[in-house]
């Protein structure tokens, strides 16, 4: 008789466990995660008088794989480009979590007696938050429509990227006992290349790949084509050196910019469930009672440091990037756990054989520990919050208000700003492009090439490759916004502007002499001068090239396409909070998407009927039905079902929205993937603006709502028609990227 495989016993015992365990977690309405980590717990080791798993490890590669398929749901949850917009928020706030709480880690770790070198590691597997397990949170307290929860993805996903860096900088105090800034400069030019290119390739490639082949693909073969390139992408970024989960969320990020994004994570969410599930298992099959009681003291020490620590810092950093105490205190309390870089940190120090033995076992219970409590303290943020609200005095309330307002206000920026931030920006990505190409060329292509082809045809044959593949990036370089309207209006403004203008271009002209010199070098091993002349004269065949001008704008035709025409996800932009005499400030709004279920009530009606307006305080700025997108709908556009409404309001409006619209049962947050462009600016009217003294119903302008104006100590919601704009009005609109531009 044949005996059956341990791999699938195993898988039985703990599907079926977990199964049982998350049903009666469902029945006394507790978070399903908390009942797989149990679930871990009855099969483990630790218990011994029930079934239990008899081979560990290949649990433990299916665990790593749960990683990366809910790091890629994420990435396709949270795209690449709004990764961009949220980045200088959720890197302001991650510096401030990772630096208190790496003080934290190391002050603890040598109070408890522990080495420099182990304190160092403590603090930094202190300092990583999980991003698997809040996100798992997040879906099963059905939060994913919340304000906090986009801000709080973004750190994470800003930490996991500084994880990267942390490994780096850990290996070298371990292996060299000092600080090497040039390995920490090369691991973060390294990591911001392979972001940049990889980004802007599959942003390139990806959307137009599956425009064309969209006919072709069933539901069968787009799950094993999407689960086939987060593989692929974890392979390549393993080999890069970085991580398997950056690898899967960059995946996401880049797959959630095509037209099947919605069809995708639709797919995909068996496959994930399925091994998130064996994830959350095997953290708590690490659960060993023995090592919890020998080590109790510093377990709850470091537990009660992270609970508070990440709390604190949490609220303290997500206030610092300018938004409401409210929404940083339920960021900040929705990070306090040990996530998964803690392990890999803490395996780092193993290997290294430079952390005391018995820190890892400590650094699992303190990560179960604070997984477990991780629901917990997101429903405490809010009673929290309350608490706080009530006792903080007014002044400083005022002057939170005051700093999220200055900061976040959209203000004029001149020609000269918006032309150097244009141009640096392409240069950047066009630059990190034709690096990557190059490296890749010598280290792979070129070496080929002269082994099957050796001598002058070999280095002509590589020569011509890889200038015919960088010419239309060095050439959008030399061209970059040289005829823009901004480069223009400031060459006719001013004729001092002219010598500038003259230098930028001369400088990105010799930018990119400098990399055909490389290459030259490198290939006919001439002398720099011999290069330098080369260089140039193939420069002036570039520039002067109709066929590759139009080569060169065919490709920047198309990026622009696919990264601006792309289904853009809810983009939950930096608001500000204002308080006056206990009323909502406008900081508090946000959007969120919806699906009309087939029967409900309001299906079939025109807004008009619905008023949404009116009943729930809420406005409507898009449906998209299928294929078809309307923006700013009017009160005569009907709703059908299976429309994904579009709508901007309060945590608590929103939620009665979504409630009419489906009287059953919550919509499903999984199906939002925010098919829209729409995003909330606010206005700062300076006393020169041509508005000064206009009415609302004067604007001619009908691509954008106007939310709210913040006059002073005044707030006006939803200001009617006949509303005059006033010097310092901060006025706020909804509307697509860009609208604030003209609004200005």
């Amino acid at each position: 008789m044949s005996e059956l495989a341990p791999l699938i016993s195993d898988l039985g015992t703990i599907l079926i466990v977990a199964g049982c365990v998350t049903i009666l977690f469902k029945w006394l309405k507790q978070p399903v995660i908390l009942g797989y980590i149990v679930a871990g717990f009855i099969t483990g080791p630790a218990v011994s008088f029930l079934p239990s798993v008899t081979d560990t490890a290949n649990i433990k590669i299916w665990a790593d794989i749960g990683v990366i398929f809910l790091l890629f749901a994420m990435g396709l949850e949270f795209s690449f480009r709004k990764l961009l917009n949220v980045g200088l928020s959720a890197f302001i706030a991650t510096l401030t979590i990772v630096t208190g709480m790496m003080f934290l880690g190391y002050t603890a770790g040598n109070a408890m007696g522990f080495t420099h070198i182990t304190s160092l590691f403590l603090g930094g597997m202190l300092s990583m938050s999980s991003t698997a397990i809040v996100f798992k949170a997040f879906n099963d307290m059905n939060l994913l429509q919340q304000k906090f929860t986009g801000i709080v993805l973004g750190v994470l996903v800003v930490e996991d990227l500084i994880g990267v860096i942390m490994l780096v900088v850990l290996s070298t105090l371990a292996a060299s006992q000092h600080f090497e800034g040039t390995a920490l400069l090369g691991s973060l030019l390294k990591l911001i290349g392979f972001l940049i290119f990889w980004s802007a390739l599959g942003i390139y490639l990806l959307p137009t790949l599956m425009k064309k082949i969209r006919h072709l693909i069933s539901d069968e073969i787009l799950l094993i084509v999407s689960l086939g390139l987060c593989l692929l992408m974890v392979m390549i970024a393993v080999r890069a050196g970085f991580s398997s989960a950056l690898g899967a969320f960059v995946m996401g990020s880049l797959l959630a910019e095509t037209i099947e994004s919605e069809k995708i994570s639709r797919v995909v969410q068996p496959v994930k469930d399925l091994f998130a599930a064996i994830f959350f298992v095997s953290v708590g099959m690490m659960i060993d009672p023995s090592v919890i009681a020998g080590y109790i003291i510093p377990i709850i020490i470091l537990t009660l440091l992270v609970l508070m620590g990440q709390s604190f810092f949490g609220t303290v950093g997500i206030l610092l990037s300018g938004q409401p105490l409210k929404v940083a205190m339920q960021s900040g309390f929705s990070l306090t756990q040990v996530g998964e870089f803690a392990f890999i940190i803490a395996s780092l120090g193993v290997s290294l054989n430079v952390t005391d033995s018995h820190l890892y076992p400590i650094i699992v219970a303190v990560s179960v520990i604070t997984t477990f409590f991780t629901p917990y303290m997101i429903r405490l943020s809010e009673p929290a919050y309350n608490v706080i609200e009530r006792h903080i005095p007014g002044w400083f309330s005022q002057l939170l208000a005051r700093y999220a307002s200055g900061s976040m206000s959209v203000r004029h920026e001149n020609d000269w700003h918006r032309l150097l931030k244009s141009v640096f920006t392409g240069i950047a990505i066009y630059l990190t492009i034709c690096i990557v190409f190059i490296a890749l060329f010598f280290s792979q292509l070129h070496p080929f090439i002269m082994e099957r082809l050796p001598g002058i045809y070999g280095t002509l044959a590589s020569g011509a490759i890889i200038f015919s593949v960088i010419s239309p990036l060095l050439w959008a370089i030399i061209t970059r916004k040289n005829h823009s309207p901004e480069f223009q209006n400031l060459w006719r403004d001013n004729r001092f502007n002219r010598g500038a203008l003259v230098s930028l271009i001369l400088v990105k002209v010799l930018l990119c002499v400098v990399i055909l010199m490389s290459i030259v070098t490198r290939l006919f091993n001439v002398a720099s001068g011999a290069a330098l002349i080369v260089a140039s004269a193939i420069i002036a065949s570039f520039y002067f090239s109709k066929r590759l001008r139009k080569r060169a704008s065919m490709i920047e035709e198309r990026f622009n396409e696919n990264f601006q025409g792309s289904d853009e996800k809810e983009e939950h932009t930096r608001l500000v909070k204002s308080q006056l005499e206990g009323s909502s400030a406008l900081s508090n709004l946000h959007t969120a998407d919806f699906i009309v279920s087939p029967d409900a009530h309001d299906a079939g009606k025109t807004l008009e009927e619905i008023a949404p307006r009116n009943r729930f305080h809420v406005n409507i700025i898009s449906i998209l039905r299928g294929e078809r997108e309307i923006n700013i709908p009017r009160g005569k556009e009907p709703i059908y079902p299976y429309d994904r409404i579009t709508a901007v309001g309060t945590d608590d409006d929103l939620k009665l929205f979504g409630q009419a619209l489906n009287e059953k049962e919550p919509l499903n947050p999984d199906a939002s993937s925010g098919q829209t462009h729409m995003s909330i600016k606010n206005i700062c009217l300076e006393a020169d603006s041509p508005l000064m003294s206009k009415k609302i119903r004067n604007m001619k302008a009908r691509d954008f709502i106007i939310l709210g104006i913040e006059r002073e100590r005044e707030i006006i919601m939803n200001p009617g028609p006949d509303t005059v704009f006033r010097p310092k009005d901060i006025v706020w609109i909804v509307g697509k990227p860009g609208t604030e531009k003209a609004f200005i």
